[in-house]
């Protein structure tokens, strides 16, 4: 047997189908719509943390990355529009989408030079490891 996520909602969802079989279809497009979450990898290297994100469509000045105290929040905007203008045809397609992903960060982390370069659709953060402190110094007592 598969593990299967559990949907507390299935059950009404599926009742819904029953009684209103348009509902359904219109619900699942509704929910494309709004549906854009950004795949992240993340990663620990040996002097920082490496954040990337997949944002396809999304331009460097529709991005935004915000460090407040523990907490690295990126977010922005995807908008696209296809348009074909053709004899005696038209279509014109658009979607847009807000999106926003939060990480707590582990103590031990430099959140004053923390950087973000976006080439290729592929936005890179990368959080340096902050110093680590040296151990107490001994003093010999004369």
């Amino acid at each position: 047997m598969f593990p299967v996520r559990y949907d507390p909602f299935r059950e009404l969802r599926e009742l819904e189908k029953q009684f209103y079989p348009r509902f359904g279809s219109l619900q699942r497009e509704e929910d494309n719509l709004h549906a854009f979450r950004p795949a992240v990898n993340t990663r620990e290297g040996e002097y920082a943390y490496h954040i990337e994100v997949d944002l396809p469509g999304v331009g460097k000045e529709d991005i935004k990355v915000d460090v407040s105290e523990r907490t690295l929040t990126i977010s922005g905007e995807r908008r696209t529009k296809n348009e074909v203008n053709e004899k005696e045809y038209y279509r014109c397609e658009s979607s847009y989408g807000k999106f926003q992903r939060s990480f707590t960060l582990p103590d031990n982390v430099d959140t004053e030079n923390v950087t973000a370069s976006c080439e290729d659709g592929v936005l890179e953060v990368v959080v340096p490891k902050a110093q680590k402190k040296e151990d107490a110094k001994k003093i010999e007592v004369k």
